[in-house]
């Protein structure tokens, strides 16, 4: 299955300081995004400042996590650009962090024309599961995301194809 990598289209914009996946932002989670088949997926390596207790991923970055790819995935697939509007994770075994590289995927499992649902999965470094989440986002049309939420386009992230 081709791997083809996401550029973040948004770092072009003066002041983007996103905390999931600005490269820019020191204290955030710098995330690199790719599509594989039905799957956004993204490899990311946890820092000791993201620790809940001692080794231990924080839930609240495990969240934070699950909500950046399933926006991804909004991007990527639908084309366009939306906010969460429900976030329900449950955590499933203990996220270590400093086992290595933490694996998520995000899929669309139901999309109409304003609402997009993602299954994400979150995996510790040996593979086992840590925590899962059905993610909710409202989807703006193209016009409404360009002047609210600065949608560039789908183009935009795809950039080596535009060549």
């Amino acid at each position: 299955m081709e791997r083809k990598k996401l550029y973040n289209a948004y770092e072009q914009h003066e002041g983007y300081n996103c905390f999931g996946c600005a490269s820019g932002n020191e204290h955030g989670l710098r995330c690199e995004f790719y599509e594989e088949g039905e799957y956004i997926t993204c490899h990311w390596m946890p820092r000791p400042e993201f620790q809940g207790f001692f080794h231990v991923l924080h839930g609240g970055i495990q969240a934070t996590l699950m909500d950046e790819i399933a926006c991804w995935n909004v991007f990527a697939k639908v084309k366009s650009a939306g906010v969460t509007v429900e976030l329900t994770t449950k955590y499933r075994a203990t996220v270590y962090s400093d086992r290595g590289e933490i694996f998520l995927r995000s899929r669309i499992v139901e999309q109409s024309t304003r609402l997009a649902k993602m299954h994400v999965e979150l995996f510790n470094a040996d593979g086992t599961l840590g925590s899962e989440a059905d993610v909710v986002y409202r989807i703006f049309p193209e016009n409404v995301a360009r002047q609210r939420l600065g949608w560039t386009g789908i183009e935009a992230f795809h950039p080596e194809e535009n060549e």
